[in-house]
């Protein structure tokens, strides 16, 4: 293509509301423009990213049996209802009514839509298994989007769908598309880790998600530095404590605490390191408030909480809630007497002889111990991990990285085919529920983490596989007939040799052109200008370096082909 031809509206500065790399360096290479919060215009610079990366998700799928089909995006509520999700969702479905006043929603993600397609057409255990995937526009009522594309309201998405006989058959699949998930990260040029995950609004027995490596990344990412485990730090698993606590176990005692609250201040007041503090917090579940314990140098994690109760949320508990129950204030609650079920983290449960609230203002008891002063419900692992925290898996320790959710794939087993009645006859002519599991990409999002995790300070590096075009062809002064002549030439050479090159064919400044160049990150630049074309020469510029190399023009296009494989 050539620049004169383009619609490519780059800005000097960034927009005011831009808080990540990725966000700053769409618009300004002209990539993408805001039509209202949320909401993007995907521009041709940027939708030719997509489309790459659309192609290499299609290879892949087709490659392990998926099939594509198109789903519409507008949903009737029947289908929901049927699910148990309508009312679960919470504001983020975006709830719509048509002029004969029925209810539908823009989905979200399609669970229900092609569980309804599956159970309508398919009986016997024949047809199974079943892939299905598209690529298609989804809406989340995102309460306050950012980030750009990275976390729009509206936004494009790979899911995948998989029906089976049973959990060997969706077990296998899984392992398949968690290779194909690998494969597509791999071929668009990211370093990336697979991470045990939470299954959330979605459900499910197990799930993994894909996180980009990068530091402005939402979510923190556990993995040891010796074995292959790696988890987002909702659900990295913390190892349980070995041996016993030497502290000997002493008499409970309460003791006044005028007006300390926090750890800190109690620990400071009471001579007491935050390791033999414990924390008692309230939380909200669908099950009633409970309270959960974890040591004062801890954090408890609400995940972990709600998996080790069983139930369907778990959210801190509100000054109402608290109220509601006639609870004791916050900053003196304590397990000892309280009228709640109690979680408590398996350090907690190690400890003798520690500090916890007494349940009334100003005072704290001492000498706490489990069993002997308050029962527990359940213990287990509910405190987030740390940088340097045993691995559970091996001798190493966990690092700590900040990552890009970019992917994420479940095992969903019979939560939406029980509750849609989608069944199969076995050999046997017995009815029985379908297996099935569902996989998703983010289209957008995996774009947007290419560049936070390739830029500099001038703008974006792109990996060749995602690159808009692979090449910028920059003639000095196109004016020049020798110039203008070599680069033309130069430009269809490129093409024909299966090079995306964008020819700068405009009347600008040379500055201006690099600099434009630089932004919108083609992995390779060839500068063209009359003295170096006296002597036969032009300029390669590797973006990803900044290094400048001088090269015969003759023979340009096969250098550029085979230097590509190398970047």
């Amino acid at each position: 293509m050539r620049y004169s031809q383009m619609f490519i509206p780059t800005l000097k500065e960034s927009p005011a509301d831009a808080e990540v790399v990725s966000h700053k360096l769409m618009v300004r290479a002209g990539m993408i423009r805001q039509l209202a919060s949320g909401i993007y215009t995907i521009l041709p610079l940027g939708l030719r990213v997509l489309r790459k990366i659309e192609r290499i998700i299609r290879e892949e799928m087709d490659g392990i049996g998926g099939q594509e089909v198109f789903m519409p995006s507008i949903q009737p509520s029947e289908l929901w209802v049927e699910s148990g999700r309508w009312n679960f969702y919470g504001k983020e479905l975006l709830r719509i009514k048509d002029r004969h006043d029925r209810e539908f929603c823009y989905g979200p993600t399609h669970e229900e839509v092609v569980t309804d397609i599956v159970r309508r057409e398919v009986k016997s255990y024949r047809h199974l298994p079943l892939t299905l995937y598209q690529i298609q526009t989804k809406f989340r009522d995102e309460v306050r989007p950012r980030f750009g594309i990275m976390r729009g309201r509206e936004f494009m998405m790979k899911d995948a769908y998989s029906f089976h006989a049973d959990v060997e058959s969706a077990r296998e699949t899984y392992g398949q598309m968690a290779q194909a998930y690998s494969n597509i990260f791999k071929r668009c040029g990211l370093t990336f880790v697979k991470v045990q995950a939470d299954s959330g609004t979605i459900g499910g027995s197990f799930s993994h998600e894909f996180a980009v490596l990068a530091d402005s990344g939402e979510d923190r990412v556990g993995f040891c530095d010796r074995c292959d485990y790696a988890s987002n730090l909702e659900m990295a698993e913390a190892r349980p404590p070995e041996g016993e606590d030497s502290q000997p176990e002493e008499a409970l005692r309460e003791v006044a605490t005028p007006g300390k609250k926090s750890v800190a201040e109690v620990g400071e007041f009471l001579s007491q390191p935050a390791a033999r503090i414990v924390k008692t917090l309230l939380f909200d579940t669908d099950r009633g408030l409970v309270a959960g314990l974890v040591r004062g140098d801890r954090e408890l994690n609400p995940i972990k909480l709600k998996n080790l109760i069983g139930c369907e949320w778990a959210h801190p508990a509100s000054e109402a809630d608290i109220a509601k129950n006639d609870c004791p204030p916050v900053g003196y609650v304590g397990p000892v007497g309280l009228n709640l079920k109690v979680f408590a983290d398996h350090e907690v449960m190690q400890l003798k002889s520690f500090v916890a609230g007494a349940n009334k203002p100003d005072a704290h008891f001492a000498g706490v111990s489990p069993g002997r002063d308050f029962k527990v419900e359940k213990s287990g692992d509910l405190r987030d991990v740390r940088a340097g925290d045993p691995c559970p898996r091996c001798a190493g320790t966990y690092q700590v990285r900040r990552g890009i959710e970019v992917g994420h794939i479940f095992i969903l087993g019979t939560k939406y085919s029980r509750a849609m009645k989608a069944n199969y006859l076995d050999p046997n002519g017995s009815e029985k529920p379908m297996e099935m599991g569902c996989y998703g990409i983010g289209v957008g999002r995996t774009a947007a983490a290419a560049i936070e995790q390739n830029h500099d300070e001038k703008g974006i590096v792109w990996p060749v596989p995602i690159a808009p075009f692979q090449v910028a062809v920059i003639p000095v002064n196109y004016s020049n007939e020798k110039v203008r002549e070599a680069s033309d030439a130069l430009y269809r050479a490129l093409w024909d040799a299966g090079v995306e090159a964008l020819l700068d064919d405009r009347s600008d400044r040379l500055g201006v052109k690099l600099n434009d160049a630089d932004l919108l990150g083609a992995p390779l630049q060839i500068i063209l200008g009359p003295k170096n074309l006296d002597d036969g020469k032009v300029e390669f510029k590797v973006r990803k370096t900044n290094v400048s190399e001088v090269q015969p023009l003759a023979g340009a296009a096969e250098k550029v082909v085979a230097l590509l494989k190398t970047l």
